[in-house]
């Protein structure tokens, strides 16, 4: 039974076996799928038209996600570990609500927007894809490593959008459209993050100058982060083990490329040796 479960292990929780690999990209395409079909499923007439093919696929898609969870649970040695980690939550939340909407009945619109709610909650299956990306790990600890100068970076964004929002309320005032100093700031946020919805225009020659300059920075400031952490990814990559080992006894998944023993408790990685 040992090794069964091991070889379970290997297959589920890592990836750089040739079966992990395998398994990893199934699955991917599964989640794939499954978020499709939550997608056609409100689109009315697709969902009239087509309601027993997607119900057929949802529950097979149900069940292989089903039989996912009860292998990850018997696969470790504390499995309480697993169900109440992150991603164990969503891969409950992504199951759940096909079985659930079996015990709710009726044709109240109460019960029947009930039901739409838990059906949508399935589109967590798209978290499942995360874990499952070799080098996602590398990419997380980049982006904590930067998060003190991307949040100094976005208060910088938040105090500019501020200051030119309110100077636009005084600019322009409400004739534009800038009624206040908040729907002043709205439009600053939509002008400098490219968006321009249009809802709100200066007329003023001035008003125009400041915002052609809010778009232009506007260019800039999406480089910024992402310049941010290039720089970090450039400076760890040859220091940060991107393997996707996954300890049976205490789910840690931080190991060195060459490690042998689990950094946290000790435990043999490969667990039949």
């Amino acid at each position: 039974m040992n090794k069964t479960r091991q070889k379970i292990h290997d297959i589920i929780y890592e990836a750089d076996t040739p079966a992990g690999k395998a398994f990893d990209i199934s699955l991917i395409i599964v989640i794939i799928i499954s978020v499709i079909l939550v997608a056609l499923e409100t689109v009315g007439w697709i969902n009239q038209q087509y309601y027993e093919i997607l119900n057929i696929a949802e529950w097979t898609i149900t069940i292989l996600f089903t039989v996912e969870y009860i292998l990850r649970v018997i696969s470790i040695h504390h499995p309480r570990k697993y169900i109440f980690s992150f991603y164990g939550i969503i891969d409950l939340l992504a199951t759940i609500p096909k079985y659930i909407s079996l015990f709710i009945v009726g044709a109240q619109l109460e019960t029947m927007m009930a039901i739409r709610a838990l059906r949508i909650l399935r589109i967590f299956r798209v978290l499942h894809i995360s874990r499952y990306i070799g080098e996602s790990n590398f990419l997380v600890r980049s982006l904590l490593v930067s998060r003190a100068k991307i949040i100094i970076f976005l208060l910088f964004v938040l105090i500019m959008c501020i200051l030119f929002g309110t100077l636009m309320y005084l600019i322009e005032g409400p004739e534009a459209g800038f009624n206040n100093i908040p729907e002043s700031i709205y439009w600053c946020i939509s002008t400098i993050s490219t968006v321009g919805y249009g809802d709100i225009v200066p007329l003023t020659g001035l008003g125009k100058f400041l915002a052609s300059i809010l778009m232009i920075l506007g260019y800039g400031i999406i480089a910024v982060p992402t310049g941010i952490i290039s720089a970090e990814m450039a400076q760890r990559r040859k220091k940060v083990d991107v393997n996707t080992r996954v300890c049976a006894e205490c789910l840690n998944d931080k190991h060195k490329d060459n490690a042998i023993y689990c950094h946290q408790c000790g435990s043999h990685l490969d667990e039949d040796k």
